[in-house]
C-alpha cells in the first residue's frame, strides 16, 4: 500500500477574534496581544476582523475622524508588530479617502520587513438586514485582486458581506490565491450564524481553497471565526470568546483535493463585470 503520509510540512495560520471598539489605542493593544498569542501557538500569518482599527455598532460621523490613510499611524504600528513577531498580519481598517466624504472599508496585508504587500476595499456594502453601510462607506473599485505570498502559499483578501457574492471569491482564486483571508463583522441576528457557516464553507468548497474568516466577538458580532479547508472541513473554530485559533495549511492538501474534485478546470463560465 502506498504511503499517504503528507510530505509538505505546511504553514500555520490563525484567525484572531475580538470586539474592536472606538478606542484606537486599545484596539492596537488587543491586536498586539492576540498576534503574540497566535505566534506563540505557532502561527506565521494572523487574520484579524473587519474594522479592527475603529468600530461603533452602526456607521456614524466619528468614522470620518477615525479614518487613516494606508501608510498612516495604524498600518505603521502593524508593520512594527509584524517585524517584531516575524509574522504576516491581515487586518481590517477604516481608510480615509481624499475624494469624498465617506471612508473605505479596507483590508491590508502586512509582511515582516516589507510593510503593506496587498490591500482590498470592500466591494459590496452591507445595505441589508436593516443596515445602511453605504451612507458612510464608499464601495471599492473593481480593480484586479491583489495576491501575496507567505510560506510558499498565495493569499488573497476579501471582506464580510462579499461572502454572499460567490463571484468575488472566484475572481480572487482566478488571480492565483490558494487561501482567501476574510475579515468580517458579521452582525448577529436570526439565522445569521447559520448563514456565516454555510457561506464561508461554500466559498472554500466551490473554489477548492482555504478560507480564513475572522469575525468580531459578541455581543455585536456573531463570532465563530474559522479556518476551512478546500474540502469544506472546519480545521479550527472559535465560538463566542476572544481568542485565536490556529490551523496548518499546505499546497499538498490543495493539490490533493483538486485531483479528486477538479471543479475549477471543469467549469464553463468566467466572471465578468456588470
Amino acid at each position: 500500500m502506498a504511503d499517504s503520509t503528507p510530505t509538505d510540512p505546511g504553514f500555520a495560520i490563525a484567525v484572531a477574534q475580538f470586539a474592536p471598539g472606538d478606542d484606537r489605542a486599545a484596539n492596537l493593544d488587543e491586536i498586539a496581544r492576540l498576534a503574540e498569542l497566535a505566534v506563540a501557538r505557532g502561527a506565521r500569518l494572523v487574520v484579524f476582523p473587519e474594522y479592527s482599527s475603529y468600530f461603533t455598532p452602526t456607521p456614524e460621523a466619528s468614522w470620518l475622524d477615525a479614518a487613516e490613510p494606508v501608510g498612516g499611524a495604524f498600518t505603521t504600528a502593524l508593520a512594527a508588530l509584524a517585524d517584531r513577531l516575524g509574522a504576516h498580519l491581515v487586518v481590517g481598517m477604516i481608510e480615509r479617502l481624499e475624494v469624498e466624504r465617506r471612508v473605505a472599508n479596507t483590508v491590508v496585508a502586512i509582511a515582516p520587513r516589507t510593510g503593506v504587500v496587498a490591500r482590498y476595499r470592500k466591494l459590496h456594502l452591507y445595505d441589508a438586514f436593516g443596515q445602511r453601510e453605504s451612507e458612510w462607506v464608499a464601495p471599492g473599485e473593481l480593480d484586479a485582486p491583489e495576491v501575496f505570498e507567505a510560506g510558499g502559499i498565495r493569499f488573497g483578501l476579501q471582506t464580510c458581506y462579499d461572502a454572499r457574492f460567490p463571484e468575488v471569491t472566484r475572481r480572487i482564486v482566478d488571480a492565483g490565491a490558494d487561501v482567501v483571508c476574510m475579515p468580517a463583522e458579521w452582525v448577529r441576528g436570526p439565522l445569521k450564524e447559520a448563514h456565516w457557516r454555510v457561506l464561508t464553507t461554500a466559498r472554500a468548497l466551490e473554489n477548492t481553497v482555504y478560507v480564513a474568516a475572522a469575525d468580531h466577538a459578541p455581543p455585536v458580532g456573531a463570532g465563530n471565526s474559522m479556518i476551512v479547508d478546500p474540502m469544506g472541513i472546519e480545521l479550527a473554530t472559535i465560538g463566542e470568546a476572544t481568542d485565536v485559533a490556529v490551523a496548518w495549511i499546505s499546497r499538498e492538501r490543495i493539490e490533493s483535493v483538486r485531483r479528486v474534485n477538479p471543479a475549477l478546470e471543469l467549469r464553463r463560465f468566467r466572471v465578468i463585470e456588470r
